[in-house]
C-alpha cells in the first residue's frame, strides 16, 4: 500500500537562510531512495559581466557578488589577477590583507551562530523570539558582529560591498591612530569570544557519524585564509592552477544550484573542513581548550560545524589583534601594476569555505575570461549526502514536522550564502 503525502509548510523566519527550494523524499521499506534539494534560483551570469573589464575594475565589481562574503571574492580575484600580471606584494599588504579576512569571518560566523544557527539547538523558532530568553546571547552575537563589520571597514572604507582593496594591496592604508583603537577592541573582545567557545562547546548538538571529504586550504605556518594549497584529507595536495583537473562542476536536472565533485566525490568545504585539515596550525591554548571539551579532531560530525566557527573566532580575534600589533603606515599601500597578459589563479577561505576564481587577462590587463566556484556551490552534493544520513538517523517513520526540521537543520549548518538554501520548504514525502 502506497501513502503519498503532500504538505506545503511555510517557515516564515527562514531569513535564516537566504533562497527559496523544496525536499523531495521517496521512501521504500524504511529507507531513502530518493532525495532532492530543488533550488529555483535563476543564474546571475556574474563570470560574464566580467569579461572586458579592466582589472582595476574586478575588486569592486565581485565584491558585488555577495553582501556577506565580499572581502573574500576580493581576495580571491586580487590573488588571481596578480599572479597573472606578475605583480608582487610586501609583507605589510600580505599581513594587511590578512587583517581584513578576520574582519570578513568574524562578521559572518558571528551572524551565523548566533542570529541563523541558535534558534535551531535552543528550540525557538526565530532569533527576535530567542532574544526574550536569551537577550546576553543575542547582543554578544551583534557586539561581535560589529566589530567584524568594522574590521572590515578599516580596510575597506566601508563594510558592505568594500572599496579599499585592489590588485597589488589597497588603496589607502589606516592612519596609526585608527589601527590602535581597533587592536584595543579586539582586545577587549576575546572575553567574549571566550565565551562563545565555551557556550558552543557545551551545547547538545544532534549525534552524527558521518564519512565525508574535507576540503581546505594549508598553509606551511597559518591557519590558512588567503594563502596555500588546496588539500583534502584523502591525500589531495595542489596549488590554485590545478583546481580544474581535479574538481568539476555539474548541473544536475532538479536545480539551478550546480554542484561539485572531487574525483567524482562530493565533499565538504567550510569552517569543519578548515578545522579538520589545520587544527593544529591553531594556538595551543587554544587547541587544548577544545581537547579538554571533548571535541576530537578530524571530525565526522557535520554538526560540529558551529564549534568550528566559534573556534574560529576565538582564533581571528586575538590573530588580528596580534597582526596589528606593529602596525606603522607604509610608504605605499600597494605595489604598482604594468597590466600584461596572462592567466592567473586564486584561492582563498571565504567564511563558508574555499573560494576559487580564475582569470585570463589580456596586454591592457582587461579580462579575456572569468571563472568563479564559490563554496556553496561545492557544498551542494555533500548537503545532499548530509540529508540523507541525517534524515535516516532521525528515523524516517517521524512525522513530516520533524523531518522537514532536522533537514533545514542539516541545511544551515553548512549556511549557503547564495539564493540556494531553503526560504521554506515544501516537503513532498513518498512513503511505501
Amino acid at each position: 500500500m502506497t501513502e503519498r503525502r503532500d504538505v506545503r509548510i511555510e517557515v516564515p523566519v527562514l531569513a535564516r537562510v537566504e533562497g527559496e527550494g523544496a525536499l523531495s523524499l521517496e521512501v521504500r521499506d524504511g529507507r531513502i531512495e530518493r532525495l532532492q534539494l530543488r533550488i529555483y534560483e535563476p543564474p546571475r551570469l556574474f563570470e560574464k559581466f566580467l569579461e572586458g573589464r579592466g582589472h582595476e575594475e574586478i575588486p569592486d565589481a565581485v565584491a558585488r557578488i555577495c553582501g556577506i562574503c565580499p572581502v573574500a571574492y576580493q581576495m580571491s580575484a586580487v590573488a588571481a589577477l596578480e599572479q597573472a600580471m606578475g605583480v608582487g606584494i610586501d609583507d605589510w599588504v600580505r599581513r594587511m590583507r590578512r587583517v581584513f579576512y578576520c574582519g570578513e569571518w568574524l562578521q559572518s560566523h558571528a551572524l551565523h551562530i548566533h542570529l541563523l544557527a541558535a534558534p535551531d539547538f535552543l528550540g525557538y523558532d526565530s532569533v527576535v523570539e530567542m532574544a526574550k530568553g536569551h537577550p546576553d546571547l543575542v547582543r554578544r552575537g551583534l557586539r561581535l558582529q560589529a566589530l567584524g563589520n568594522d574590521l572590515i571597514a578599516l580596510f575597506g572604507g566601508r563594510s558592505v560591498h568594500p572599496v579599499g582593496a585592489c590588485v597589488g594591496g589597497f588603496h589607502h592604508a589606516p592612519t596609526v591612530a585608527a589601527v590602535a583603537a581597533m587592536r584595543t577592541r579586539l582586545n577587549d573582545a576575546q572575553e567574549d569570544a571566550r565565551a562563545l567557545l565555551d557556550w558552543a562547546l557545551a551545547l547538545p548538538v544532534p549525534d552524527s557519524d558521518q564519512d565525508f571529504v574535507s576540503v581546505a586550504l594549508r598553509h606551511p605556518q597559518d591557519y590558512a585564509m588567503a594563502e596555500g594549497c588546496i588539500v583534502s584529507d584523502r591525500g589531495l595536495d595542489i596549488g590554485a592552477e590545478a583546481f580544474e583537473a581535479h574538481f568539476r562542476e555539474l548541473q544536475v536536472p532538479h536545480s539551478t544550484a550546480l554542484h561539485a565533485l572531487l574525483h567524482d566525490e562530493p565533499y565538504m568545504v567550510g569552517p569543519l573542513a578548515r578545522l579538520n585539515l589545520n587544527h593544529e596550525r591553531l594556538p595551543e591554548a587554544l587547541r587544548e581548550r577544545l581537547l579538554a571539551a571533548g571535541l576530537r579532531l578530524p571530525s565526522r560530525n557535520p554538526f560540529h560545524s558551529l564549534i568550528a566557527r566559534a573556534a574560529e573566532i576565538a582564533f581571528i580575534v586575538g590573530e588580528a589583534a596580534r597582526l596589528l600589533a606593529d602596525y606603522a603606515e607604509p610608504p605605499l599601500p600597494a605595489a604598482a601594476v604594468t597590466p600584461r597578459a596572462g592567466m592567473g589563479f586564486g584561492a582563498t577561505e571565504a567564511p563558508r569555505g574555499l573560494l576559487w576564481h580564475r582569470y585570463e587577462v589580456d596586454d591592457a590587463g582587461h579580462v579575456r575570461s572569468a571563472r568563479i566556484v564559490p563554496p556553496t556551490s561545492q557544498n551542494q552534493a555533500r548537503i545532499e549526502a548530509d540529508l540523507r544520513q541525517s534524515l535516516e538517523l532521525l528515523g524516517l517513520d517521524q512525522p513530516d514536522e520533524a523531518l522537514r526540521l532536522r533537514g533545514e537543520q542539516v541545511i544551515r549548518s553548512y549556511d549557503p550564502c547564495i539564493s540556494c538554501a531553503t526560504h521554506f520548504l515544501r516537503l513532498d514525502v513518498r512513503r511505501r
